[in-house]
């Protein structure tokens, strides 16, 4: 089902990744060394989930729960952090248009992928020509956008 809301919430999401990786960059240079950036933001980014939880839910997670979930759904924070610490490293040395146009095309093809075989629980959409042709211009469009790099090198 679509939802404009989600759609406009999800773009301004999607728009907020390469700025954040260029803030964090430059946070890393404040620093004099990249790895702290990512320690700094992920506190900025602590307190800024924490008062929205207040806001929102008017409640903190049960810490007490903290034992009682599967360890691989914490694995999430895993991820973010090596997003970001990648977003910090790459963005200013692979470009951020680079960064961000390999990060989204793997994000797309992995999304299939775990629709397909619903993976980590998710509801199984199998794959059908239609996405498949929709990861085929998706690849086509980073090739152009690499051989247009190189040729502009």
């Amino acid at each position: 089902m679509f939802s404009m809301k989600y759609a406009v919430w999800s773009l301004l999401a999607g728009v907020m990744i390469p700025v954040m990786g260029l803030l964090n960059a430059k946070l890393g240079r404040h620093f004099g060394e990249p790895l702290h950036a990512p320690v700094v933001l992920f506190c900025v980014g602590l307190v800024f989930v924490l008062l929205c939880s207040l806001l929102i839910t008017r409640s903190l997670p049960d810490l007490n729960l903290l034992t009682h979930s599967e360890p691989l759904n914490y694995l999430g924070g895993v991820i973010v952090g090596f997003y970001v610490i990648s977003a910090t490293f790459l963005a200013p040395r692979f470009g951020v248009a680079n960064f961000i146009m390999f990060a989204v095309a793997s994000q797309i093809i992995g999304s299939v992928l775990i629709d397909h075989f619903g993976l980590f629980g998710a509801t199984v959409r199998p794959v059908n020509m239609v996405r498949v042709a929709g990861i085929l211009i998706l690849l086509s469009g980073l090739f152009i956008t690499q051989l247009a790099n190189a040729k502009s090198s």
